[in-house]
């Protein structure tokens, strides 16, 4: 598996040796995703300029067993975008075009380079967009997104990127290039573009995406509201959706987040309150009048302690601006920080963020909550000191709240995915029988575990766990299935 002068060499060829990165400082720019806690250099890194060039590196390191990690612009906060250290990274930064937007049957392809952004800026004088918007569109790739299943403010109305990806050209583990989907979500046979979608680059890369697009709402109304408590604000998001409103985005943050993000960007947030909500209607104008007066109504049911409304595109900007500098700026409050990402049932809000209040108590480590608040998907941020020897600690915690997440009736996450971070913990969730099938499909694409290995699935390498035999399903038994 080691990379050896006879790899380089091919690799080189694959790219053009003027795009293959191999200085000490150089590669140590691609050590690590936005999960900055866990970095491992690369052996090597190339760039190459188009899709061929990319199958071309993919059957290099197919031919010399030399496992290899495909990045985009890095933003991924799991450690999917991991290296490994005696392998290579393979990244598509330069594969940044947009090749076709068909505002006829509203779709847009791009290469996976092109951020989440860029999409709807090509889109936009067709009057249509992409509708799903993490936090960092404008800087996140799609391919990226493809490969965690991205989501963002807007999921709760609009879903995932999976909803909204029909085709992709991939290059599989062994260099060869297929299609996977095609002119629309639904197609005959079994859905290898579902199966790719969020496997977190672990089957293959994406070289070509088709995505579909939307038309621009006729209205969008937006509204920041105060709570005296987390309780109070998440009885609010309970009381929306009881109502049969399905808002286009319902975020929450909490005392640490919002100071954070006010002292980043100062988007007009009340400091020192214990929670604040972000919501946001879109759709015809008549139905986004009604049903605003009914979240405003809840609101002060509830107990709002201060209620403003966008009045303008400057005003919405800003208040999305404060939501989406959350991440970034808990760096202003705190030296290190763990960014977690785990679902629980929208019931169980109030509970969850208690239960998360009291372990980060217990640990002597702060945690700050901003989360898609609609759809129960949490990204509390445990805050440490590296310096001061606090991060195993933090990694601790940051680990135990995704199991609770679990314990809860959840899940590990909802859109950064496992990769290195929570690939230890897939057993709390999943039955080995789960997990061994798991395995075989990943093994189906890439039997030599080369492609992004060590990521998502538990490994004894990872978790120190003793790999057990293979048990055969019963359908296997019976003879009605067939091991892959």
């Amino acid at each position: 598996m080691a990379l050896d002068d006879a790899a380089r060499a091919a690799l080189a060829r694959a790219v053009g040796v003027e795009n293959v990165v191999d200085d000490p400082v150089g590669r140590r720019a691609y050590e690590c995703d936005g999960l900055t806690g866990y970095r491992v250099v690369p052996d090597l890194v190339v760039l190459p300029r188009d899709a061929a060039a990319v199958a071309a590196a993919v059957r290099a390191c197919a031919e010399h067993r030399v496992p290899f990690v495909a990045r985009g612009a890095g933003t991924g906060l799991s450690g999917g975008a991991l290296p490994v250290a005696d392998g290579v990274v393979i990244s598509l930064s330069r594969l940044k075009r947009v090749l076709d937007v068909d505002p006829v049957d509203r779709r847009a392809v791009v290469e996976p380079g092109v951020t989440n952004l860029e999409i709807t800026a090509a889109a936009a004088a067709h009057g249509l967009y992409y509708a799903p918007d993490p936090s960092s569109q404008q800087v996140c790739t799609i391919g990226g997104n493809v490969a965690e299943n991205s989501g963002g403010a807007h999921c709760l109305k609009y879903g995932f990127t999976s909803n909204h990806v029909l085709a992709m050209e991939v290059v599989l583990p062994d260099g060869s290039v297929v299609t996977l989907g095609g002119d629309s979500a639904e197609q005959a046979g079994p859905d290898l573009r579902g199966v790719f979608l969020g496997s977190e680059g672990t089957l293959g890369i994406a070289t070509s995406i088709t995505v579909r697009l939307l038309r621009v709402p006729e209205t969008v109304r937006t509204l920041l509201a105060d709570f005296p408590s987390v309780a109070a604000a998440g009885d609010v998001v309970s009381d929306i959706v009881a109502a049969g409103i399905v808002p286009a985005a319902v975020e929450m943050m909490d005392t640490l987040a919002i100071e954070a993000a006010e002292e980043a960007v100062h988007a007009g947030y009340t400091v020192g309150v214990p929670a604040a909500l972000v919501v946001e209607l879109d759709g015809p104008a008549e139905e986004c009048d009604v049903q605003f007066e009914q979240v405003k109504a809840i609101c002060d049911r509830h107990g709002c302690t201060r209620l403003h409304i966008a009045g303008s595109g400057e005003e919405r900007a800003a208040i999305w601006r404060g939501r989406k500098a959350a991440f970034a700026a808990v760096g202003r409050i705190s030296p290190d920080y763990f960014v977690q990402d785990g679902v629980v049932p929208r019931t169980r809000l109030t509970e969850v963020l208690a239960r998360i209040a009291d372990m980060g108590e217990q640990a002597g480590l702060r945690v700050a909550n901003v989360f898609h608040a609609g759809d129960g998907n949490l990204h509390p941020l445990v805050l440490y000191n590296a310096a001061a020897g606090e991060t195993e600690r933090a990694e601790r915690l940051s680990g135990s709240i995704a199991e609770l997440c679990v314990e809860l009736g959840g899940a590990l996450s909802g859109e950064h995915g496992i990769g290195t971070d929570k690939a230890c913990s897939m057993p709390r969730m999943f039955g080995e029988e789960d997990l061994a099938t798991m395995g075989r499909v990943r093994a189906a694409f890439d039997p030599d575990g080369i492609c992004n290995p060590g990521k998502v699935l538990p490994t004894p390498r990872l978790c120190g766990e003793r790999p057990g035999k293979y048990r055969p399903h019963p359908l296997e038994e019976s003879g009605l299935i067939d091991r892959l």
